[in-house]
């Protein structure tokens, strides 16, 4: 990865001094944006409109929750499928059933009294977890569920809790279960206290969101591993980051959406981690995953974001809560409270 050095004495990606390969529209955007920046600093709007507005990037169909049918195990519910998804599920009679159940009233999401549920002879974690992934695969490969990843997900109602089974990560949208992820604020501080934080630039060939911008370290939260032993295995794989240093990040926050595209819907909840990093830290990245880091003033940070979309949406979000954590977003601002609930409007449990 070629690096040179800033007007900042700071070492920049070639994706900042211009010797990388062809940018998409999105790294225009960036470079556009950073064309406005100086090295005395910026001033900012007072305005949180395009704050919100990223937040609202991640809550997306509101009006549509109820078009969608409640999924239950063990008459629990888990998770909500719309019914042009239901119809692919009805085939597998021996995995999935769909049934009139009584409906709750206070349900916040269904008007139908559909269920769609397990068939009753799978009742263990692993019977469910190979029956529903059988069938799965096989809607993977007539191009129902695309991307297919090799990693599971709980289907859980709570985080901690016992799962029902595993559910291929992919196929999460499609079954509205709730799923979790790990997201850290890479950060570094100068001789004089300024603050920068580090950008990674998601690689062209990442089947969701490529070439925007992204964490040092962040990544879905798969069955078996706990928080902090996530934490650890994304920082070695995207970053180089080694366990010693990885060890000292620390859980400062979390941040939920609900977020309807189509018969998909999201139910994230992300766990904030910061970690502070030496000026001279040099990332490496080994999955493939990242195109190339940057590290840039946090007042960068903040026009960055209230200029372009250019980072992945829910990155944005965590990068938000940093702001407001750190002190860069004041509650003198107009719409401050407003943002600050914004950022778990999912259900955080």
């Amino acid at each position: 990865m070629s690096v040179s050095t800033s007007a900042y004495g700071l070492r920049l990606p070639a994706l900042l001094t211009g010797n990388s390969r062809s940018r998409d529209s999105v790294s225009k955007n960036v470079c556009a944006s950073m064309s406005m920046y100086s090295s005395s600093g910026a001033s900012f709007s007072s305005d949180l409109t395009p704050y919100i507005n990223h937040v609202k990037r991640c809550n997306r169909g509101k009006e549509e929750r109820k078009s969608f049918v409640p999924f239950l195990v063990d008459n629990v519910k888990v998770g909500f499928i719309h019914p042009s998804f239901m119809q692919h599920l009805i085939p597998f009679s021996d995995v999935f059933a769909v049934t009139k159940g009584k409906r709750d009233d206070a349900d916040s999401y269904a008007l139908s009294d559909t269920v769609v549920t397990l068939h009753h002879d799978l009742k263990s974690e692993a019977d469910r977890t190979s029956s529903v992934n059988r069938c799965l695969k096989t809607l993977n490969e007539k191009g129902i569920i695309p991307g297919w990843r090799d990693e599971m997900y709980p289907v859980v109602n709570s985080f901690g809790a016992s799962p029902f089974f595993s559910l291929e990560r992919a196929a999460v949208p499609y079954f509205g279960t709730k799923a979790y992820g790990v997201h850290m604020n890479g950060f570094s501080v100068d001789s004089n206290g300024k603050r920068y934080l580090w950008v990674a630039r998601r690689s062209m060939n990442k089947q969701t969101f490529p070439g925007m911008l992204d964490h040092v370290v962040a990544g879905g939260q798969s069955v078996g591993l706990s928080v902090r032993e996530n934490v650890i295995k994304e920082c070695e794989e995207e970053a180089s980051i080694c366990q010693e240093i990885a060890e000292r990040a620390l859980p400062v926050s979390a941040v939920s959406y609900e977020d309807i595209d189509s018969s998909r819907f999201k139910r994230d909840v992300l766990f904030c981690y910061d970690l502070e990093l030496p000026l001279d830290f040099k990332p490496f990245n080994q999955d493939g995953e990242v195109d190339s880091f940057m590290v840039l003033p946090v007042e960068e940070i903040k026009q960055i974001l209230e200029s372009t979309e250019s980072y992945k949406p829910n990155c944005a979000l965590v990068v938000i809560d940093f702001l407001i954590r750190h002190g860069y977003i004041a509650p003198d601002q107009p719409g401050y409270l407003e943002l600050l609930s914004s950022l778990r409007q999912g259900e955080c449990s």
